[in-house]
């Protein structure tokens, strides 16, 4: 699929500059990095789902693990 899209000057001869120093294509270059950009997004989709699927069960916690950890926090130096 062909496309235009506006960069700035510096952006593009950056991107230029990558290309031919990673000896790809301009077109390889921006698909691998809207790829890559795509994917690291891709990670919020995860934790949504996973808080989702977490916020179901209330977690429990024995009462006396609990307070030996409230305990703990008294000696921290925050």
């Amino acid at each position: 699929m062909k496309t235009a899209v506006s960069l700035p000057d510096d952006l593009f001869q950056l991107a230029e500059s990558t290309a031919r120093r990673l000896r790809v294509s301009r077109s390889e270059l921006y698909a691998k990095a809207i790829a890559a950009f795509l994917a690291s997004k891709d990670d919020s989709a995860i934790t949504e789902r996973l808080n989702d699927v977490y916020s179901r069960n209330p977690a429990t916690l024995d009462s006396r693990l609990h307070d030996a950890q409230l305990k703990s926090l008294d000696r921290e130096a925050w």
